[in-house]
């Protein structure tokens, strides 16, 4: 029997980041209550008793009485029926660990743009065998769409992927606002495939900004990018999908460019002349690519699709290959 979330789906939000902030944010412009799972003990009581993250997007306010924060899990999943994780995916295991609630009959959805380090899965393929959660009851929130920008209600697209299109255009209701368009899509593959390759080729536009190469070589770095992720979405799981569209090329571009991009920036470090090591040292925040290089280098493994920049982005970050050097080796490559 096929899954519809009901009209009248109570959401909530696993985790406290500044994406699950901003997510948060939006669904309480529609949602009269969203429950909200925080773990650290500090933000959980500002968020109880000022309405404020004093440690992610510090300037958005929530009314108290439409917000629920709670450090019980349990508790937040019971009284939920569309769960949406917004955790760094190193972390996504530790937030479930308290776990002892049942997923049952609930749709769960990720937000977050990354996979699962040791597993080497993405979020949906370890929901799915971990928790035996079937794909009608899995989503996908993705975009163009950086937290700071989308808590300053900057104009952003979000795509919200479902195997069942009604379930997705019903998450969507959720989460449109005067300053969040949405479109939607069933390609979960596809879809959170690409949002694990752009941090990866962000990282590698990071390097090379950080060697000092000009907008006229990033522009072919990312455009081949473009050609490599369609190349390993095309080869690994052939399906039609269009991969110009914002969730794959767009959510590329923005991370790619933009300051906010945490994968750029530790891209940026390394490119500088900061060893992995103490690049790592100076984020304040997760970049997702990190783990991604390697993971994705064991997943191609059985795909064997050409990869050449994210290839070299593993080179940099676990053979200890010099920066520069992968650089010159990579450019070769390049058309």
């Amino acid at each position: 029997m096929e899954y519809t979330i009901g009209k009248g789906a109570r959401c909530a939000v696993i985790g406290h980041g500044s994406w699950a902030t901003a997510i948060v944010k939006v669904l309480c412009e529609n949602e009269s209550r969203v429950g909200w799972y925080v773990r650290n003990p500090e933000v959980l009581e500002s968020l109880r008793t000022r309405g404020r993250n004093p440690r992610y997007l510090r300037d958005a306010e929530f009314d108290p009485s439409r917000i629920a924060p709670s450090g019980d899990l349990d508790e937040v999943i019971r009284e939920a029926d569309i769960l949406i994780l917004a955790t760094p995916s190193a972390y996504l295991k530790k937030f479930l660990e308290p776990l002892t609630a049942s997923f049952d009959g609930k749709f769960v959805i990720s937000a977050i743009k990354g996979i699962v380090p040791d597993d080497y899965t993405t979020i949906v393929e370890y929901l799915h065998t971990r928790y035996d959660l079937p794909y009608d009851r899995l989503g996908i929130v993705t975009g163009p769409s950086h937290a700071e920008e989308v808590a300053l209600e900057r104009l952003s697209y979000l795509t919200v992927v479902s195997t069942d299109l009604m379930n997705a255009r019903r998450i969507g209701e959720k989460l449109s606002t005067p300053y969040i368009k949405l479109s939607y899509s069933t390609d979960l593959y596809g879809v959170e495939y690409a949002t694990v390759l752009k941090n990866i080729y962000a990282m590698a536009v990071g390097m090379a900004v950080g060697l000092g190469y000009g907008d006229n070589f990033l522009a072919v770095l990312i455009s081949n990018s473009a050609r490599e992720m369609d190349r390993y979405l095309s080869e690994s799981h052939p399906a039609e999908r269009n991969t110009c569209a914002s969730a794959y090329l767009g959510d590329l571009l923005v991370t790619c460019y933009s300051v906010y991009s945490r994968n750029r920036r530790l891209g940026l470090l390394i490119g500088h002349g900061c060893t992995v090591k103490s690049a790592l040292n100076e984020m304040t925040m997760v970049a997702e690519g990190y783990f991604a290089a390697d993971c994705i280098r064991h997943v191609n493994t059985r795909h064997r699709v050409e990869m050449p920049i994210a290839e070299m982005v593993y080179d940099v970050l676990y053979r200890g290959v010099a920066v520069r050097r992968a650089m010159e080796a990579l450019i070769e490559k390049l058309v």
